[in-house]
């Protein structure tokens, strides 16, 4: 079973238990960046996790809108840049870009 297929098949799983579920895909990247595209974060509603988007550096930021897009926000694309500022506010020291999109598995 591959690691996309494993953690996909936990968010199934809480979701099966009554729980609410967001999933967080990592969809563009630009120079250096932590994970590759198509790395997942899995997070329920009592906040368990499964997976990575980041290494940790921008997964609370992550978490954040997980809890969020669970509460009924509407699934959003998440941008974490290269300037300077914005990275060490998230924790993003490696200046690169990359783009998580949070959605609620319904």
């Amino acid at each position: 079973m591959s690691e996309a297929e494993r953690l996909l098949h936990q968010a199934l799983a809480w979701k099966r238990e009554g729980r609410k579920v967001a999933i967080a895909t990592v969809v563009t990247t630009w120079g250096s960046s932590p994970r590759p595209v198509g790395s997942m974060l899995v997070v329920d509603d009592t906040g368990r996790m499964v997976g990575s988007v980041s290494g940790g550096c921008i997964e609370g930021a992550v978490v954040k809108e997980a809890r969020a897009v669970m509460d009924g926000a509407p699934p959003r694309l998440l941008d974490f840049g290269v300037t300077n500022e914005q990275a060490w506010e998230v924790g993003l020291a490696c200046g690169g870009k990359v783009q998580v999109w949070v959605e609620a598995l319904t």
